[in-house]
């Protein structure tokens, strides 16, 4: 299937044994990408059109859904990160391109590995691309670190909350569970379950103007946005644990 013959689809039906299959790979294998969005495709459809619908019922969301823009192809524009002011969101993100090597059309393309539906030409499919394209973002915004599992699964804890996308509950809950056979385990938990009351306390994130944002002050950012410091995480961090 080429990008353009893509379709995406609009039915709410879960694949829970396509899920299932795709968590075990991932609990086994953390660095296993793929399996993340085969996980989402399996359970998320739903909530990528309740996201997409309430974006559109926020003041900004029509004008950011008329323009359509394509974050990985804004994000992957070297000028334009290099443009970003000290202190920036887009400072710090132009930062966390150095540090890890990772990129937005890095991930897009993980994301295409063995399905095209986020490339279709639909509205659905472009909000999914849009939240695909935002996570490094919302690593940025809650300080948990991408080269970290357990960075990583606090971030799906908190994502959930601000979705409501089951793919993102199901990773965390298998995150929580595998938590109980690893050293300090039960510390890792907590951290994720602190990554799920964030999400839920701060604003939406899916709502924002993700170009401007880039060139806010990154702690004013997070004041505006009510994004509260992750205690348990950082606690885990300063004092050296490996939990993941």
């Amino acid at each position: 299937m080429t990008t353009a013959q893509a379709t995406f689809d609009v039915s709410t039906r879960k694949d829970w044994r396509g899920a299932l299959t795709a968590l075990r790979r991932l609990l086994a294998d953390a660095d296993d990408t793929a399996q993340v969005f085969r996980i989402m495709r399996a359970l998320n459809i739903g909530s990528v059109r309740k996201g997409y619908l309430r974006l559109l019922a926020t003041p900004a969301g029509g004008a950011l859904a008329y323009r359509r823009v394509e974050l990985a192809q804004r994000l992957s524009d070297a000028a334009f990160i290099g443009a970003c002011p000290q202190g920036s969101v887009g400072a710090a993100y132009r930062d966390f391109l150095g540090e890890t090597g990772y990129s937005a059309q890095g991930l897009a393309a993980v994301s295409r590995t063995d399905d095209l539906s986020r490339e279709a030409p639909h509205p659905y499919a472009w909000f999914a691309r849009r939240m695909r394209d935002s996570h490094d973002l919302w690593h940025i915004l809650t300080t948990y670190r991408a080269d970290d599992p357990l960075g990583e699964a606090c971030l799906v804890a908190f994502s959930y909350a601000q979705t409501g996308g089951l793919g993102w509950g199901v990773i965390a809950l298998g995150a929580m569970l595998k938590g109980l056979r690893v050293p300090h385990g039960a510390l890792g938990m907590r951290a994720i379950w602190e990554g799920y009351r964030l999400g839920r306390r701060a604003a939406w994130l899916p709502g924002e103007d993700y170009e401007a944002l880039l060139a806010e002050p990154l702690e004013q950012a997070r004041a505006r946005l009510r994004i509260g410091r992750p205690e348990t995480y950082q606690e885990i961090k300063r004092r050296g644990l490996v939990i993941g």
